[in-house]
């Protein structure tokens, strides 16, 4: 895991968006996996800035969300679609009809959805690389606390911690859903990159339990210490309960190097 600690937000979507760049610009098509909430958006705007300046197109990429909620429709402001087109799509030159979220209609099977969803990945060759957050309980997606590190796309039930952390996002009289369909933790674990973004302090303890707690169903996100390329990009508030963080600056430094040499990437 590589853990890189800059010192504000802005500096991690910079730096976010400097990946997704390389990949989208190396790459003839290219597979994201998108993520919502508060942190991303900031790295959208800098993608959106990209294009704007022309030196981004997604024209021929194809991304998947990680998540949607259960009993919203798309055209509802609260949906993730929604979100997606608000901070992402309606400003960059990519064909929706290559943008996908794991749907769940009224009167589908869940089951069959979560199935549909992994197929369509496979068929799209594999998400290059993930964008992700972390729940101040450790979650990524919804996959909540005690989730199977087996598990694949499906159906959640939301905690209440969850529930109310985004509740600042629904009006007192707007329906909540309380559940949602998501990508699974070995589905993401799939993906041939992984980068993480997490910035305030209350992220801080679940960044702690990621890097350097147990592997452990409890935080869901321990389960990124199993993977080979995963990228973790903190501020200082996100990064304060971690120990040995002059050895993840060292470490980072070192890295540069190779970087500016050979690129981001490895593999793809």
């Amino acid at each position: 895991m590589q853990v890189i600690i800059f010192d504000n937000a802005q500096q991690v979507a910079i730096s976010a968006a400097e990946w997704v760049a390389e990949l989208i610009n190396k790459k003839s098509n290219p597979v994201l996996g998108l993520a919502t909430g508060s942190t991303p958006i900031s790295l959208y705007q800098e993608l959106v800035n990209k294009h704007k300046a022309g030196e981004l197109s997604f024209s021929n990429t194809t991304t998947f969300n990680l998540d949607e909620y259960l009993g919203i429709d798309e055209i509802n402001a609260q949906s993730y679609r929604h979100f997606m087109n608000e901070n992402l799509f309606d400003h960059v030159d990519i064909d929706k009809s290559k943008t996908f979220l794991p749907t769940c209609n009224q009167g589908e099977n869940p089951r069959a959805q979560g199935l549909a969803y992994e197929d369509k990945i496979a068929q799209a060759g594999g998400v290059d690389l993930q964008i992700l957050g972390i729940g101040a309980n450790g979650h990524i997606g919804f996959n909540e606390p005690t989730s199977s590190l087996a598990s694949r796309t499906r159906i959640k039930t939301l905690t209440q911690q969850t529930l109310d952390d985004n509740s600042r996002l629904f009006a007192a009289d707007e329906f909540q859903p309380t559940l949602a369909m998501t990508m699974g933790i070995a589905t993401i674990l799939d993906a041939r990159y992984v980068l993480l973004m997490a910035t305030g302090k209350n992220k801080a303890k679940a960044v702690k339990d990621m890097v350097t707690g147990a592997l452990s169903a409890v935080c869901p996100a321990s389960s990124l210490q199993l993977h080979e390329n995963a990228i973790v990009l903190l501020d200082k508030e996100a990064a304060s309960e971690l120990a040995d963080q002059e050895y993840y600056i060292w470490a980072n430094q070192q890295n540069l190097k190779i970087n500016q040499e050979f690129g981001l990437y490895h593999n793809y």
